[in-house]
């Protein structure tokens, strides 16, 4: 059988290019054969996707579903997002990648709710972020790109007016401020003011802020940047786990490493548009050898 890694399907041997999208289809490894096995018998999931059914669980619940999306900054401007269409299931972690001015930071400013928009349909956790935005604003967090905090603040008192916002009650959110110190390590400096904070410790008390509620969906625009390697070791871990606990993650990032190493599914945009929806588990799972990096510089090219 042969494989197209774009369109996430599988065809006949003698077909050299996908039907769907024109692609150069390419023979699927070995290790297919051990999948397939595992699917005829009703074993796992790493091929679930179109052209390949998998019996199983039941579908997790959607989290995020965007429609259609469309934003320009003025009138007279440009698209800075056209098109956008994606959704998001209990568990995943999908990040958004793209070239600098693509339109990352911009859609997830829209689905954030910090961004109106022209045309098109966000729904989280069951709340249109237009027709119930508080409803909808409670079951996320955020964390910008820019990493803004009140730097009048201590970062106790940060996290507290985060808590505060979020009606978290004091015994919880002190457990929780527990838990997420161990991922963080603050230390003594949570009581310092912010402002004196390096640029690495304030992305630590905006993350810590952003999750004080548990929210079910965690955004975050480029949150490596600016982190040490073990912080940086330490939140991969987290997002793992958080993901495998029933939540979701969404987050833009340059760095191909992590976000092969983290995602479930990549949404590709280029030039405002979305031009591809990569489940990163599944292909690895058919092609352990499979060059990310590679395919990613050959289909974001501005040209």
């Amino acid at each position: 059988m042969t494989y197209c890694y774009r369109c996430n399907m599988s065809f006949a041997d003698d077909t050299p290019r996908c039907p769907g999208c024109g692609a150069e289809t390419q023979p699927l490894p070995p290790t297919y054969m051990e999948h397939s096995n595992a699917i005829s018998e009703g074993r796992g999931n790493a091929l679930q996707g179109r052209g390949m059914p998998v019996r199983g669980k039941a579908e997790r619940k959607e989290v995020v579903r965007v429609r259609g999306l469309y934003k320009k900054y003025s009138k007279k401007a440009d698209w800075a997002v056209t098109n956008v269409t994606f959704s998001c299931r209990e568990g995943e972690i999908v990040g958004l990648l793209g070239h600098n001015g693509a339109g990352k930071s911009t859609t997830l400013k829209c689905l954030e709710g910090m961004l109106p928009y022209e045309k098109g349909e966000i729904v989280i956790d069951g709340h249109d972020i237009k027709r119930e935005p508080l409803a909808a604003k409670a079951s996320m967090g955020f964390v910008t790109d820019n990493h803004a905090v009140f730097i009048k603040m201590t970062g106790m008192q940060y996290i507290n007016f985060m808590a505060d916002v979020y009606k978290v009650p004091t015994e919880l959110r002190v457990k929780r401020l527990k838990a997420l110190e161990q991922v963080f390590q603050l230390g003594d400096a949570i009581n310092n003011l912010v402002s004196s904070y390096s640029h690495g410790m304030r992305q630590k008390v905006c993350m810590m802020g952003s999750l004080i509620h548990h929210p079910k969906l965690w955004i975050l625009d480029e949150p490596m940047t600016g982190l040490d390697p073990r912080t940086m070791k330490a939140v991969q871990d987290f997002m793992h786990k958080y993901a495998a606990a029933g939540n979701t993650i969404i987050f833009s990032s340059h760095a191909l490493n992590t976000v092969a190493k983290l995602c479930d599914r990549v949404v590709l945009i280029r030039k405002g548009q979305q031009i591809n929806d990569i489940n990163v588990k599944r292909i690895f799972a058919l092609n352990p050898n499979f060059d990310f990096e590679e395919y990613f510089l050959k289909n974001e090219r501005q040209d």
